[in-house]
């Protein structure tokens, strides 16, 4: 069994520049498949994660 514990007490850190992490940015793309988000460290600039939303099939 996996369990999840909150920790406000410390912040994480980027895997690319070894930075604490005290904010994420993140930029909006849109295209014909439905709107993607891009999430990305704002001391370094690389890239976190990209999520997708499917709004666009499913409606919403």
């Amino acid at each position: 069994m996996i369990f999840f514990e909150q920790k406000e007490d410390i912040a994480p850190t980027c895997p690319h520049c070894k930075r604490e992490i005290d904010k994420v940015w993140y930029r909006e793309m849109k295209g014909d498949l439905g709107k993607r988000c891009l999430y990305f460290c704002p001391k370094c600039r690389a890239v976190l994660g990209v999520s997708q939303r499917k709004g666009l099939t499913l409606g919403l």
